[in-house]
């Protein structure tokens, strides 16, 4: 009956994603000034997951269940700078709060889930 909730599974992939997406936002923090460093982010979580889904069905067939989740780096159009780095520091930290937002609802959900399990089983 609980062997396999989506809901759980889902939220779990929305957590790892935005773990994902925070340490790329971190590593072009890092680049800023290195010179011709380009800017990347993360493949929006929607299309990542419908991706991870389609592999996972995949894998189910093949017998090679569990893959991890992985989402696939993407450059961030942008203005390059006279040595032609493309890191806005404003850019990033707009999406580092996007990423500890999604993080946020993705423990939420987990928690909720949880609530609602314990108490269907009677716990409190």
């Amino acid at each position: 009956m609980f062997t396999d909730l989506k809901i759980m599974h889902t939220a779990s992939m929305l957590a790892r994603h935005s773990v994902q997406r925070h340490a790329q936002v971190a590593e072009n923090i890092a680049n800023a000034d290195t010179p011709g460093y380009k800017a990347k982010d993360l493949e929006p979580f929607a299309e990542a997951f419908a991706k991870n889904q389609r592999a996972q069905m995949d894998a189910h067939t093949s017998g090679f269940a569990n893959q991890a989740f992985e989402a696939q780096k993407i450059d961030i159009e942008g203005v390059a700078s006279p040595d032609g780095n493309t890191v806005s520091l404003e850019d990033q930290m707009t999406r580092s709060t996007a990423a500890v937002r999604d993080h946020e609802t993705a423990l939420t959900v987990y928690s909720k889930a949880l609530a609602m399990m314990r108490a269907t089983l009677g716990g409190r």
